[in-house]
């Protein structure tokens, strides 16, 4: 078997979504299973719809995912140049092959023309394509039209009455009709390539092995391996992903869709939760498991454990996710994620030892990491009680546990984890008092909440001086 080269060949249209991200992933995925090279192939034909700074912007969100290309426009590689717009003579010299072997011809008709013709059709309950009148045009025709600059495209002659059959990685054998194929346009007027031709000549002459990509370019298969036959090269093996689904199966929203995988890095949500999720869309590994890092999936990815069916994009699944992440992921690298959030909210976190036991415990509570600073900002800052929680922290038991705590706190020779909890204990024997009217308004004087980690942890992140501190406060209320 040849090497394996795949490409990820995105349009410098906008930033890099959910789509495309999953297209990337599995590229990335199945060339590092398979010891294989991944492109990154810039396809910016279409000049109207360039965005200035996509390319740059793409290239920073995969560097943000960790994801690495072999050979593209800033590294480099032995097929270059991977940007389209710098590659329109290799489309013209293979154009004109194909106008030489009679595959390919001009056409000269407007928009306008196009759209009554399509109209027609239409009201004949024709299929609405071509109707090739531009094929009938003499050779003399087409030549002083040509010189006389009239604007004109190349289209592709599609055989008649053929049926395609298109050998796909996922879906097997699949059979098209060319009843349902136009003659597509190859070169447009301005000169530039559409995807059909630049992608088929990129693909031979990179030698891409596998191309990768949505179920969306299905349909417009039979062109792509028409053009390897009329250029006389081997077609490369067809590998078309499912839809990504909304949960009520519908094609995903073009809502969810817009949303930049920038933007989910923003909200919060960790790269490996992100990436992990997305490799799900569409793929399953050998058991039941849901949580595999980067170096897991390249792997256990296989093209052969990817679904034909829809994959249902699942926001809550992805919360569930990212709170798994950031309650294992290891302590320091949570911590530097979650930096940003308390600087922003004016926290100080110079103690690094207290910061490190805030963020062990506060991970358990939240789901993006902006949750971060209302999980931890009681740690930080007094806070004042007022209603219901006022009322259970003035009663008569929340007192005499509060004395008695302020008391025994001041006497503790050591403030670990066994000690405190061994004072727990103790406290609910001496004083009588148990269950949540023991633990609720101790978490109330302490934290400002009545519910949340354990009163030990508790005390072992504030400390004893402020531990104390916040039960005199809690004492003094209502005594004034």
């Amino acid at each position: 078997m040849n090497k394996v080269r795949v490409r990820f060949a995105p349009s410098p249209t906008g930033f890099l979504h959910i789509g495309g991200l999953r297209t990337a992933l599995y590229d990335y995925l199945y060339a590092r299973h398979q010891d294989g090279s991944l492109v990154l192939r810039i396809e910016d034909t279409d000049q109207n719809r360039k965005v200035e700074g996509a390319v740059e912007n793409l290239l920073q969100s995969f560097h943000k995912l960790g994801i690495d290309f072999d050979e593209g426009p800033l590294i480099g590689g032995d097929f270059g140049p991977y940007v389209q717009s710098q590659r329109l003579e290799l489309y013209h010299k293979y154009a004109q092959e194909l106008i030489d072997k009679r595959f390919a011809y001009p056409c000269f008709c407007t928009s306008e023309t196009l759209d009554q013709m399509r109209k027609e059709l239409q009201e004949k309950k024709l299929f609405p394509k071509y109707d090739r009148r531009c094929l009938k045009l003499s050779k003399e025709e087409v030549q002083r039209r040509i010189e006389a600059g009239e604007p004109h495209v190349l289209r592709l002659k599609m055989p008649d009455e053929r049926t395609f059959v298109i050998d796909d990685e996922i879906r097997g054998r699949v059979e098209i009709d060319t009843y349902q194929l136009d003659d597509q346009v190859i070169i447009k007027s301005d000169g530039f390539p559409t995807y059909h031709l630049a992608a088929v000549v990129d693909d031979h002459l990179m030698e891409i092995s596998h191309v990768i990509r949505g179920e969306e370019w299905l349909s417009s298969t039979p062109k792509h391996i028409f053009l390897y036959e009329c250029l006389g090269w081997s077609a490369p093996h067809w590998v078309h992903l499912p839809l990504i689904l909304n949960p009520d199966r519908s094609k995903l929203s073009k809502r969810m869709n817009d949303v930049s995988v920038d933007s989910y890095l923003e909200k919060g949500y960790l790269k490996e939760a992100l990436l992990n999720f997305v490799a799900l869309l569409g793929w399953h590994g050998a058991d039941d498991r849901e949580l595999y890092s980067l170096q897991e999936l390249c792997r256990e990815f296989s093209l052969d454990r990817v679904n034909k069916a829809g994959a249902v994009f699942d926001l809550t699944k992805l919360d569930w996710m990212n709170g798994q992440y950031i309650r294992t992921l290891p302590l320091d690298y949570i911590a530097e994620q979650c930096r940003a959030y308390f600087k922003q909210a004016g926290i100080d976190i110079s103690d690094n030892d207290k910061y490190l036991r805030v963020i062990n415990t506060a991970r358990n509570y939240i789901t993006v990491l902006p949750e971060i600073v209302a999980q931890s900002e009681a740690y930080y800052q007094t806070k004042d009680l007022e209603g219901k929680d006022l009322e259970d922290i003035t009663d008569a038991d929340s007192r005499r546990l509060f004395e008695w705590y302020i008391k025994e706190l001041s006497s503790l020779q050591s403030c670990d984890k066994d000690a405190l909890g061994e004072l727990v204990s103790r406290g609910m024997t001496e004083l009588g008092i148990k269950g949540k009217q023991y633990f609720h308004p101790l978490r109330l004087a302490l934290i400002y909440r009545g519910s949340g980690p354990d009163i030990p942890t508790l005390i072992d992140i504030l400390g004893i001086e402020e531990s104390t501190s916040r039960l005199k406060r809690a004492m003094s209320i209502g005594t004034h």
